[in-house]
């Protein structure tokens, strides 16, 4: 996932950006699904796999102007970009797959459903940012929704086992902190781009995730050797080339495109789509439907982000 800036347009475009913003939620909610297509491998190989994947479709896309695009990156944009790199994608994405397979799509997707929320918190402390005594609505829905899903969790846990369902909350809610940290700070790095543009940059954080993953294949394979059939491996590979063009490729073009359409208070409204079509792929999977302490739990963090975004709308004067 990618955070731009964006503008307001006049007439269809919010319509318009609105289609964009459903369409990157439909392909970001598949990274949800991908652990349970390939349970047999651990979150450290689905994470190598993805992120190989999408380094060498990161690569392949900036390939005929590479020469150009390495003359406009300093030093500390490299050293950016390797964190960036770690902390949204492939620390994010451990976290994340680990967290579903333990706890389960439904409450990984709805803690990360809080992202719109920790990053304008953390984003509160900055210069000219709204009060925090005026997202205090928002921080209290977002407590309540936070402890439907950790009583879910504890009290009412899908799999029986107790300390399973604690574990897979511990990894959401770390997995969620990973993505904050990116979200913040690849914001503030795109603000300071003056050579490289928006694209390039999400392309170049793609391929130094592909030379962090490249790092850990080693591991990953020994971890799994001789415990897979070749067709497993196969499996595992088209997974994660779906994942890397679906979600990685696919999910951030909509997501800009919708930057561009779409003013700012509704940009980070969008994200709920990421957690209802994974929410909705969960349950699909799982053939269920949501639990009472779901349904609330979701609706609270529609509440949340919803008066959170309100609360930075201008005032009349």
């Amino acid at each position: 996932m990618s955070i731009t800036q964006s503008r307001s347009l006049p007439g269809d475009s919010i319509s318009t950006g609105i289609l964009f913003g459903m369409g990157a939620g439909a392909l970001w909610g598949t990274v949800f699904l991908a652990p349970e297509l390939v349970r047999g491998f651990s979150p450290l190989q689905l994470t190598v796999g993805r992120f190989l994947a999408f380094g060498l479709l990161s690569a392949a896309l900036l390939a005929p102007r590479w020469r150009r695009v390495l003359g406009q990156v300093a030093p500390r944009q490299w050293l950016a970009l390797a964190w960036l790199a770690l902390a949204g994608n492939g620390l994010y994405y451990l976290l994340l797959s680990n967290a579903v397979q333990t706890g389960g799509i439904a409450m990984t997707s709805l803690v990360i459903g809080f992202l719109p929320v920790t990053v304008t918190l953390i984003g509160s402390r900055d210069r000219g940012a709204v009060p925090l005594a005026r997202l205090m609505p928002s921080l209290l829905l977002c407590t309540a929704g936070a402890i439907c899903i950790g009583w879910q969790a504890i009290a009412m846990p899908s799999s029986g086992d107790v300390r399973q369902q604690v574990v897979g909350l511990l990894c959401a809610i770390g997995a969620l902190a990973s993505w904050t940290a990116y979200a913040v700070g690849n914001s503030r790095w795109l603000g300071r781009l003056d050579k490289v543009s928006i694209q390039d940059w999400n392309l170049l954080t793609g391929v130094m995730t592909g030379a962090q993953a490249v790092l850990l294949l080693p591991l990953a394979v020994a971890l799994g050797a001789g415990e897979h059939s070749a067709l497993a491996w196969a499996q595992l590979a088209a997974v994660s080339v779906g994942v890397a063009v679906l979600a990685s490729i696919g999910g951030n073009a909509l997501w800009n495109r919708m930057s561009r359409l779409l003013p700012l208070t509704m940009v980070g409204q969008m994200i709920l789509f990421e957690t209802l079509f994974a929410l909705v792929y969960g349950f699909l999977w799982e053939q269920r439907y949501p639990t009472q302490l779901e349904t609330a739990a979701f609706g609270l963090v529609v509440l949340s982000v919803l008066s959170c975004i309100a609360a930075h709308r201008p005032r009349s004067p």
